[in-house]
Formats: C-alpha cells, structure tokens, sequence
C-alpha cells in the first residue's frame, strides 16, 4: 500500500507579509506589543506608527523592541508614508489597532494631522487595504456620527473588525480574531465564492433535566476546518456545541444529535457546496425522563440508535459533496483504511478522514489521520496543521 506520510510544520500563512500597525490613543494600546508578537510568529514583518496619545499609553521602545523594527513617530523628511503606503509602497496592510472615535472620524473625512492618519491617507490614495480594530467607551461607539463614520470607511473598502461590548467600554477584539482577519485578508482566496458547512464536536443526549451522555471529542477539529475555509475565503457554517464568536462565520449551537442533523439538513436546503461532518455525532441516544433521576438505585437505560446525519444528508441532497471522518480504536492500519473505504463507497463520500483514537486525538491539540480518496495520505502534526491539508484537497474537489 502506497501511503504518503508528512509531518507539517508550524503556521507561515503571513510570511513575507509587511504589516503597518497603526496605534492610537486608546488604553487597548497595552495589548499592541501582544499583537504585534502574534502577527510575527505568522511570519509577518511588523512595523509600528504611533501617535502622539499613543505614545502617552505605551511607549515606543517597547513596540520597538516587540517588532525589531524603528517605530514611526513623526513623518520626517525620510516621508516614512509614502515608503511603506505610498504606490509601490512596502506594505501589504495597514492595521490601525487600537482606532480611536477621533481617528475613525479623521480617515473618514481625509483629516490627516497625525501619523497614524496620513498613513492612511496614503493606503487610500495607493490601493493598499486598511483594516481598522475600534476601541473606545461604548457610548462613544453608539453614536450616529461615528456609526456613520464607519458606514462611510466600509463603503470605501475599509474592513472593520467589531469590537467586544462588555463593562459599558466596545473593547478591542481579540488578538487571535485580528491574526485570523489579516490572514483572511491577505491570503490567497482559493476557496472564494464557496459555501462550506462543517460539524464538530460532540453531541450530547439528555438522560433527566440535569445529566446526559456524550464523548470525548473536543470539537477542535471542526473548529480548525471552519477557521482554515474562512483564512481561505469560503462562506463557513460551523455547527457545534460552542461559539468561537468570530465575525464572518455563521454558527449553530447544538445539543444533540437530532438537534445538529436537523440543523444541518436545513442549510442544506439554503445551497452548500460541500459538507465536512467532523463531528463526533451521538450514535445513540436515550428516553428523557421529566424528572431528576434519583440517586443511590442501580439504574438501566435502553439506549436507541441516533439518527445518522451523512445518510440523512446523503439521501435528501444525494449530488452533495461529502466529507466524512471515521474514528476507530485498537485496530491495524489496514483495517482502519479498509473500513474507511467501505464507508467511501457506500456513501458516495469524495473523502474519509480516518484515524485510530487510543493512542490519541481526541481532546488533544495534534492528531495523526489518514486523508482517504482515490488516494492515501497520512498525515500528522496539530489540528490546525490537519486542517489546512484537508482544506488543500477541498480546493481541488470543489
């Protein structure tokens, strides 16, 4: 049998990338030496601009030192704009994060009396993407005029990242959903124009008002697949029993089986390209009782089998692309692969991901599989590694 085996390494998606972080006079200026590491760790070459409240936060050298770049700020004759956002210029993005309530209003009138705004006067004028992460009291957030301001930079193409309201403040996002927006941003968008459901998780069955049956599985994977089709540019829907919360993917909280095979099957109906069924689905489920079971008795349930969502889907929508993931304990290799073929073939799957789960997998942050089509390919490394060779072989099939 001809498999070939890979392990991958960590994340570049953003080598090669110069990114200009725009930093203004926000507290969330704090979390900017933060950003700016993760943006780098991506790969990214980092150079940051800072206003003069900016400075008054967080002080230059220490963004200097985060990104081994000299920080910008004041525009000298060396016309720091125009090199890195003018045309032909070196940066890839421009990221104002932290963007205060005055500078969303500057960049939206064509105001620009701080570095931060003439570097985006600049973008404007050159065609370089800005992206701009709010923060300020949420008051401030909620008035027309800055709703207006914003409505009036989005239409001209800048790309706004929703802050998160808690404590009466709209608070800067989070590092990792800015990461995961740049990404988005500046990746290629292989998979544009296509629209991806994918499950994860466990499902879990209720046995009285407080307890239920479930397993092991930690949705991580269907949470990779779903980040990875978004990085990539594909409309996700993630059905699961959590919230990443993230912009741009729509998400369906489930409990259980019947619970995420109806789910599913009704956006379905809405038109999918493909289905990724990820998830550790409930293979049966039991009677509810109304009532608390008490305690301290031997207690017997008959369990029944779940409904099974992959021939569900398969019998309604019988043209859709399906990929199916296989989990099995204590068995060969060829074994493993052969039960992943019959389930291939029966259901008319484009793709098994199979993997034997007693040496590992499930509730881990790496995994080793099998990726099953009219080839073999294992694979190994972390989930989200796993995810993008899977999102790899979706480009081709759709």
């Amino acid at each position: 049998m001809n498999i070939m085996s890979s392990v991958l390494l960590s994340s570049h998606s953003l080598e090669g990338k110069t990114i200009i972080l725009g930093i203004t006079g926000s507290i969330a200026a704090v979390r900017c030496v933060e950003l700016a590491r993760e943006l780098m760790r991506h790969g990214a070459n980092v150079h940051a601009v800072m206003t003069k409240e900016a400075q008054k936060i967080i002080h230059p050298e220490a963004m200097k030192y985060a990104t081994g770049n000299c920080v910008v700020t004041e525009i000298t004759g060396a016309v720091e704009h125009v090199g890195f956002c003018g045309i032909g210029g070196g940066a890839s993005i421009l990221l104002i994060a932290p963007c205060t309530a005055n500078t969303i209003g500057k960049i939206a009138h064509g105001i620009d009396d701080t570095t931060v705004t003439t570097f985006a006067t600049t973008a404007f004028g050159s065609g370089i993407p800005i992206m701009i992460v709010p923060a300020m009291h949420e008051s401030m957030y909620n008035h027309p005029i800055v709703i207006e301001n914003i409505g009036k930079l989005t239409g001209l193409g800048v790309e706004f990242i929703n802050p998160v309201m808690e404590e009466g403040a709209a608070k800067i996002a989070s590092t990792d959903e800015v990461v995961l927006r740049i990404e988005k941003a500046l990746c290629k968008k292989t998979l544009a124009g296509k629209r991806i459901i994918i499950t994860g998780g466990a499902t879990a069955e209720a046995i009285d008002p407080i307890r239920m049956i479930t397993n092991r599985a930690s949705g991580k994977t269907g949470v990779e697949l779903a980040l990875e089709a978004f990085r990539r540019g594909a409309e996700v829907t993630l059905v699961h029993r959590g919230c990443i919360g993230i912009q741009g993917i729509c998400e369906f909280n489930i409990e259980s089986a019947a619970d995420m095979t109806e789910t599913v099957l009704d956006e379905l109906g809405k038109g999918y390209d493909l289905l990724i069924s990820a998830a550790a689905i409930s293979d049966f489920t039991v009677k509810l009782s109304k009532e608390k079971i008490k305690s301290g008795k031997e207690v017997v349930m008959k369990l029944k089998p779940a409904p099974k969502l992959i021939k569900e889907a398969r019998r309604k929508y019988p043209d859709l692309k399906i990929i199916g993931f296989k989990a099995e304990t204590g068995i060969s290799e060829d074994e493993l692969i052969k039960l992943a073929r019959s389930s291939m073939e029966t259901l008319s799957l484009s793709m098994v991901v199979a993997n034997d789960v007693s040496s590992g997998g499930m509730g881990t942050e790496d995994n080793e599989v099998y990726l099953i089509d009219s080839g073999i390919r294992r694979v190994s490394g972390s989930k989200r590694e796993i995810a993008a060779s899977i999102m790899d072989k979706v480009e081709a099939l759709i």
